[in-house]
């Protein structure tokens, strides 16, 4: 009697567990996942919701922390790290070309910097999405993706003013503070991305300060005084106080309010 009991009950334990299984193939072609595993979750490449991938497994980071392993640096990189590094690229490439246009005052210089910027976006919007459509987190994800992110979009735009005009010590002081307004919002993120409230998604639901990548608004303003020839004495609203002491362009305060808005604690910006 016992042991035919015993059949009965390991029956029935199936029977759930075969139903529970099917329920969460259900919810999936729903686009609703009721589960914390997300190997099955459908992805799209061009989707705006970012829920949480799996952390990184104990042979991934063996590999990556172990000296028995050749090229373990190159080895651990995902395809989403390949991307984010292409964002990097494009930031230093831009500076590049700010230094030509220095050098040679060929306008093409500078608007190829301002391309390359942009270019950069597209490799930052891309590399989390691929993370997410391949279902693999990486060890160096985040931060490669802050340090790109200061390059493209704080110390490029910073080239890009001072080489279409704003060369004064202000303003150069100025175009430090922004940098460093972006440096210091990179590192808060990274340190309190976990402790920010999240949705039942498990996706952050806003921004603390301006993310860096709005820094592209003023690439977009610099490129339309570029393309306008409204750069160097001709920059809007001109010098102040010119040969003197503190002598700077008013325009470049923009950046200042722009670094200010980055490491504000009191600017939240709701996630789309």
């Amino acid at each position: 009697m016992s042991e035919l009991r015993s059949r009965k009950i390991a029956m029935t334990e199936n029977e759930v567990g075969e139903r529970d299984h099917a329920q969460v193939f259900s919810d999936e072609s729903d686009g609703e996942v009721n589960t914390p595993t997300l190997s099955r979750r459908a992805s799209s490449i061009f989707s705006f919701s970012a829920p949480p991938l799996e952390p990184p497994n104990e042979t991934d980071i063996e590999m990556f922390t172990s000296d028995e392993y050749h090229f373990s640096m190159v080895r651990n990189l995902h395809l989403a790290d390949f991307i984010t590094m292409l964002n990097g690229f494009c930031g230093f490439y831009s500076i590049v070309s700010c230094l030509r246009f220095t050098l040679t005052e060929k306008p093409h210089y500078v608007q190829r910097a301002h391309f390359f910027i942009f270019l950069g976006m597209c490799f930052d919007f891309f590399d989390g999405r691929v993370a997410r459509l391949r279902n693999r987190s990486s060890l160096m994800g985040q931060e490669l993706d802050s340090l790109a992110d200061l390059v493209s979009f704080g110390v490029a735009p910073a080239s890009v003013a001072f080489a279409i005009g704003f060369q004064t010590t202000v303003d150069v002081l100025v175009l430090s503070f922004f940098v460093l307004c972006g440096l210091a919002r990179l590192a808060r993120f990274n340190v309190t991305v976990a402790q920010l409230p999240k949705d039942s998604g498990g996706k952050s639901k806003y921004f603390e300060g301006l993310p860096m990548p709005t820094s592209l608004a003023l690439v977009l303003g610099m490129a339309i005084l570029v393309r306008r020839g409204l750069i160097m004495d001709k920059l809007p609203l001109g010098v102040f106080r010119q040969g003197l002491l503190f002598e700077c362009h008013p325009a470049v305060f923009v950046f200042m309010l722009h670094g200010c808005g980055m490491i504000s604690k009191s600017l939240k910006i709701p996630k789309p």
